[in-house]
């Protein structure tokens, strides 16, 4: 019986030695396959910042964007954005419409981005995927749950996802850089044919943000209509949460701030350098339309509402602000100067009957700032003017496979 029990003993510690030892090289395994952020915490060692990677062309940014941009970050503690050169960009889809310095801009102005790649490649080449992981110590690879296909159909991050480093995200629904040249070249078509009814009618739909709703505009290119459905939870995960502190110099700047550009930005960011806080207001659909002209906005009041609520320098937007500053609006908000650029789309507010800065200036706290960049909304509108039949050549491109993504969607999980 002794002998019997010794023996059974010995079968026992034998097995459990065994899978210790075989836990044991599982886990070396995996660890070495870990990324190098992982590898500090099994070693004992502080953990440093996970570091993750997304690319893009950024071309006429959107809240769709800096979604995106936002998503990618909350996998990781730091964000690194490769914003493709104007070369890659017009090999792979045709040309840009806003060249690299500006989309620089743009993207180093979304408040979940950390740091800024210039002249990232289309496609991540084995090379450059190296240089990710060894220079910039990336550790994930981000991209969206739209496919991203190479010109000859290859997968432009099928490098990324063989080596275990690929994460995906859930693509923002509603808008797409293709679906907002889409609706500036329908503009054009309808001016071109000088229906007052039909422009009046085509604000409203991009305004109002009709869902689904596709037109070929008698070209046979299917536009697009905006179908961006907001939710106040969007506008809570772009909001920053906090209020101005008891003393804190509130500034105040509005406008339109449609297809919001590098120009938006760049006053914005010497606005906020006057004070503590820094509030935007953001006009109506029907007061753009007013001011501007039946074809504006492109883009309708919440979606301009997103864009300026992720650039890092804004702390609070008013959603439909009025045309008009007046002294209860400067008292409630506690407002110390109300600024405007030189560059903007109507600067004939002084010659008005009813300039919407009369009381701000009676008061003595209105102060014209020197605008960086001479670009406009219009500016944005005539580079896809100038370039009408190329733009059309890619969109009608770029919309065949958005339509095979819309018809073959299914539900992602995700923010």
């Amino acid at each position: 019986m002794e002998s019997e029990g010794a023996s059974s003993r010995f079968v026992t510690a034998c097995f459990l030695g065994g899978l210790v030892l075989g836990a044991s090289v599982l886990a070396f395994h995996l660890g070495l396959s870990l990324p190098p952020a992982m590898l500090g915490s099994r070693r004992g060692k502080k953990r440093r910042p996970v570091r993750v990677y997304m690319d893009g062309c950024f071309d006429m940014m959107h809240y769709g964007h800096c979604n995106a941009l936002r998503q990618a970050r909350a996998l990781g503690d730091e964000l690194v954005v490769g914003v493709v050169s104007d070369d890659e960009i017009t090999a792979n889809k045709g040309p840009p419409v806003t060249p690299l310095n500006e989309r620089m801009i743009m993207v180093g102005a979304v408040k979940w981005v950390d740091e800024v790649i210039p002249d990232a490649p289309y496609a991540i080449t084995e090379e450059f995927m190296n240089k990710l992981f060894t220079e910039y110590n990336i550790d994930y690879i981000i991209h969206g749950d739209d496919p991203c296909l190479l010109p000859d159909g290859t997968d432009a991050y099928a490098l990324a996802k063989k080596a275990g480093r690929y994460k995906q995200i859930k693509r923002t629904e509603g808008v797409s850089s293709t679906d907002i040249v889409g609706r500036m070249l329908l503009c054009v078509r309808e001016r071109s044919t000088g229906d007052s009814h039909n422009h009046s009618s085509l604000q409203r739909q991009f305004s109002h943000g009709h869902s689904q709703k596709v037109d070929d505009g008698g070209s046979g290119s299917r536009t697009r209509i905006s179908h961006f459905l907001p939710t106040s939870r969007r506008i809570v995960q772009f909001s920053n949460g906090k209020g101005p502190g008891p003393d804190a110099r509130i500034i105040y700047i509005d406008g339109a701030f449609d297809l919001f550009h590098a120009g938006h930005v760049e006053i914005l960011r010497i606005a906020r350098e006057l004070g503590d806080f820094l509030l935007v207001g953001i006009h109506t659909d029907q007061t753009v339309s007013a001011t501007r002209g039946a074809h504006r906005p492109i883009m309708n009041l919440h979606e301009r509402s997103l864009s300026v609520l992720a650039c890092r320098h804004v702390d609070e937007v008013i959603i439909g602000a009025p045309w008009e500053v007046s002294k209860d609006m400067i008292t409630t908000f506690n407002i110390s100067l109300v600024v405007h650029g030189t560059i903007a789309e109507n600067m004939d507010f002084r010659r008005e009957e009813s300039n919407p800065y009369a009381v701000p200036m009676g008061m003595g706290i209105y102060r014209q700032l020197e605008s960086p960049l001479d670009i406009t909304t219009s500016t944005i509108i005539r580079r896809i003017v100038a370039n009408h039949e190329a733009y059309q050549k890619r969109n009608e491109k770029k919309e065949a496979s958005e339509r095979t993504y819309y018809e073959g969607k299914a539900f992602v999980s995700g923010d």
